[in-house]
């Protein structure tokens, strides 16, 4: 299978790395299916549409920021990431987590009702 878009060009995916969301995320819950592509980097992941190939979110791996992140053996909590033309500003969202089962195939998004987690929390500290 193929997409295109403008992030990453044209490129080949096969079917059995679909992810499917069964209620979409948040505002955007008519995609059910995505893929989970690693940055060059090792910090990102992108989570990209099938349905609609220019929807792209940057993702981060929440254990990276909190090693207590709330997640189980079974699935690994992402944050979606707001990102900035100055890196000092860019921020991920720890209020509303993106889980995914790599096994299953399948993620989905909650929220997290603890005041200890932000929907802006910077991701870079300033020097």
């Amino acid at each position: 299978m193929k997409i295109t878009n403008k992030q990453f060009g044209e490129f080949e995916f096969s079917k059995e790395n679909i992810l499917h969301f069964k209620n979409g995320l948040f505002g955007f819950e008519e995609y059910k299916s995505f893929l989970l592509i690693k940055s060059e980097n090792d910090l990102f992941f992108w989570l990209n549409s099938v349905d609609q190939p220019e929807l792209i979110f940057p993702l981060v791996g929440l254990r990276v920021i909190d090693d207590s992140y709330p997640q189980n053996d079974e699935t690994e909590a992402f944050g979606i990431v707001t990102l900035n033309s100055d890196p000092n500003n860019t921020t991920v969202n720890l209020k509303a987590p993106v889980y995914i089962n790599q096994d299953k195939k399948e993620g989905f998004q909650t929220i997290i009702d603890h005041d200890k987690y932000m929907v802006n929390y910077k991701l870079f500290v300033e020097d």
